[in-house]
């Protein structure tokens, strides 16, 4: 039977641990209305631009140049695959789903014969694929803090991006990421960003402008397209990062709030564990004393 003492040092463990996690759930909640209302504001915009360029993919004859950020290589051999995580832990499933889900996007491309590159935004991805499979990762970017260096920090990762593709590195960039469904629900989500997947956007397209019309460009599509193909590479990961930083505050929200109240639980056990075992030394002390005063 553990002494008394045991169990009261336990207690106040318990008692300091649900302190940090109830002072954590507050810092996260803090961190998430900011973060849900840059990453809700940055979703129009990213959807508007993907909606303008599918709609120029069709005057477009070939891929020359920049234009084969749209159009592609011609091939889909090689694939980069580009994990979004978070840097710190303790925020539930949230970087694990990511790594589980990464990890079969890439055994499947695998055993399609598909060559695959990695390049994790994250220490928690970072860390999990240098342990399984490091000698495919190509770069990896870590302490982004997306909250204050903003654009800057998309902007990095989509020069590198670019620069790979454009050398012949791979055909394909595939980013699994969280997106933001609410503070208790972020839904793993994969999209190909280069080339730019016109496919679900055409179809729209066509059910939402059945009359087919035709507008005039100026300057000309090609143009427009060189210009804007490479800053909506940069805008769709800014919105990436935006929607796993909010979806990160939220996990942490609420596996803080899940732990503060394990430790209430917890506590309220020991308490009675406490209880129980004071008031049984006390029973065993009485029992001592009586049997000494008959013995005499």
């Amino acid at each position: 039977m553990p002494s008394l003492k045991d169990i009261k040092t336990q207690i106040n463990s318990v008692g300091s641990t649900k302190k940090i996690t109830s002072a954590m759930k507050m810092v996260a909640a803090s961190k998430l209305r900011r973060s849900q209302e840059k990453a809700e504001a940055a979703r129009p915009y990213s959807s508007r631009l993907d909606e303008m360029l599918s709609s120029l993919a069709s005057s477009v004859a070939s891929g020359e140049g920049i234009i084969k950020l749209l159009t592609g290589t011609g091939n889909d051999q090689n694939y980069i695959v580009v994990p979004v995580s978070a840097d710190r832990g303790l925020c539930g499933g949230f970087n694990s789903s990511i790594n589980r889900e990464t990890f079969k996007l890439i055994k499947s491309l695998e055993e399609n014969g598909k060559k695959v590159q990695l390049m994790p935004i994250g220490k928690k991805s970072r860390d999990f694929f240098n342990r399984v499979m490091k000698d495919q990762i190509l770069e990896s970017f870590v302490d982004l803090n997306v909250s204050n260096t903003g654009y800057e920090s998309a902007l990095n990762i989509s020069n590198k991006l670019q620069e790979y593709y454009f050398d012949g590195k791979f055909d394909k960039c595939i980013l699994v990421f969280n997106k933001f469904k609410s503070a208790i629900s972020q839904e793993v989500t994969q999209q190909q960003l280069i080339p730019l997947d016109v496919s679900n956007s055409e179809n729209e397209e066509v059910n939402e402008n059945s009359s087919n019309a035709i507008y005039d460009y100026e300057p000309d599509e090609e143009t427009i397209l060189k210009d804007l193909l490479p800053k909506n590479v940069s805008i769709q990961i800014f919105k990436v990062l935006l929607e796993s930083d909010a979806g990160e505050q939220g996990a942490r929200m609420a596996a803080m709030d899940n732990a503060t109240r394990n430790a209430g639980e917890m506590i309220d056990s020991l308490t009675l564990k406490y209880n129980r075992t004071r008031q049984a030394f006390i029973t065993k002390e009485l029992i001592e004393i009586i049997s000494g005063a008959e013995s005499i």
